[in-house]
């Protein structure tokens, strides 16, 4: 346990990187028992854009190469693109230092294992970014499954729906690259899914899965020139439960109007649950008594994690995820505790997108492994 600020270091200084800085800011002001942090250094390869990114997001310095922080940080967040998550992530671990990182785990299951190897070799918290399960909305949800009001479950359906690259002209980026990415709304949205899938209900013990590319290939912007897609713009599974739920998964880059649609069905014998992301701060409850859904506006300070927040009725958004998501790691380094999602359960993720693309390789129903 320590009582002294723990120094960050952060690489990736975009969307995401942005992201927990907005959290690292606001954990001190919501909540009070929040261990002390310093932003002390963010990680980058182009020196002015980085200069002004540790500028903007309140960094202490900036470095250039991962190899130079890993060891001298309190934690270490790898906010990076797929393809740089395993090799900096494991020196991290190895040097003794907590790390924090983005999904999915790696490009492929061989570097998800090695990652998962390396945090049990460690012994320290070793994190993955399945902010979703710090939603109100997701822990109240888990809350009423685990208190048995829904009864048997009996289905779970999960989509995460997007239309960010409808048009064949939008431009190509490393999302589009297996080698960068390993997979495309498969690993990216689908992921998310599955981990929720996992928390809500348990592990899915085999699957039959399908992918989809409709866009072959994308211009490079500002350059004349395309280049190929070379992986999924959407997938779909039906799967099998180990504890006999039945299941399906769903996601897509390409569904016209839905900007960011991640949605959760359960029905269960007693009463049913459904959730969107794109309202986030409703619950639609089903009861055994009742004749229809209610929409329960998750803002009362008894609801998980409102009581840091604003008076009920005054809804949060999509950034607080990432504070709760923090206060929970970043409590669990300082106290030397465990935290979950944990290296472990993005390896379970990853094992299930596995069997994805190996169902869609054979045509056919396959194990989770």
């Amino acid at each position: 346990m320590t009582t002294e600020p723990l120094d960050i270091g952060v690489l990736g200084y975009r969307f995401m990187g942005k992201a927990h800085a907005n959290a690292f800011a606001r954990l001190p002001m919501f909540f009070e028992d929040a261990p002390e942090l310093n932003r002390e250094v963010i990680v980058g390869r182009d020196e002015e854009a980085l200069a002004e990114a540790a500028d903007s997001l309140g960094f202490a310095r900036t470095a250039t190469d991962w190899r130079d922080v890993v060891g001298e940080v309190d934690v270490f967040y790898n906010l990076g693109p797929n393809h740089v998550h395993a090799e900096p992530s494991i020196a991290a671990l190895e040097a003794g230092t907590p790390v924090f990182c983005e999904k999915p785990l790696a490009p492929t299951l061989d570097e998800a294992e090695a990652m998962t190897d390396a945090a049990d070799s460690a012994g320290v918290p070793a994190g993955i970014a399945f902010n979703y399960r710090f939603i109100p909305a997701i822990q109240y949800a888990k809350r009423l499954i685990e208190n048995g009001e829904l009864g048997e479950i009996r289905h779970f359906r999960g989509r995460y729906l997007q239309d960010w690259l409808t048009d064949p002209q939008a431009p190509w980026s490393w999302r589009n690259d297996e080698e960068l990415a390993g997979s495309g709304a498969l690993g990216d949205l689908g992921a998310h899914t599955i981990d929720l899938a996992r928390f809500l209900i348990g592990d899915i013990a085999e699957l039959s899965g399908q992918l989809r590319t409709f866009v072959d290939e994308r211009p490079v912007e500002g350059e004349d020139e395309t280049r190929p897609v070379t992986v999924d713009d959407a997938y779909s599974a039906q799967v099998a439960f180990e504890n006999g739920v039945m299941g399906t998964l769903e996601a897509t880059r390409m569904a016209n109007g839905n900007k960011n649609n991640h949605t959760i069905e359960i029905e269960g014998t007693r009463g049913s649950l459904r959730f969107s992301l794109e309202r986030l701060n409703e619950l639609e409850l089903l009861r055994e008594s009742g004749r229809g859904y209610e929409t329960i506006l998750m803002t009362d300070p008894d609801d998980p994690y409102l009581d840091h927040w604003w008076p009920p009725g005054h809804i949060i958004g999509w950034e607080h995820t990432f504070v709760h998501e923090n206060y929970e790691f970043l409590s669990a380094v300082a106290d030397g505790g465990a935290y979950e999602p944990s290296f472990a359960d993005g390896l379970a993720v990853q094992r299930v997108l596995d069997a994805v693309e190996r169902s869609d390789d054979g045509r056919e129903w396959v194990g989770v492994e």
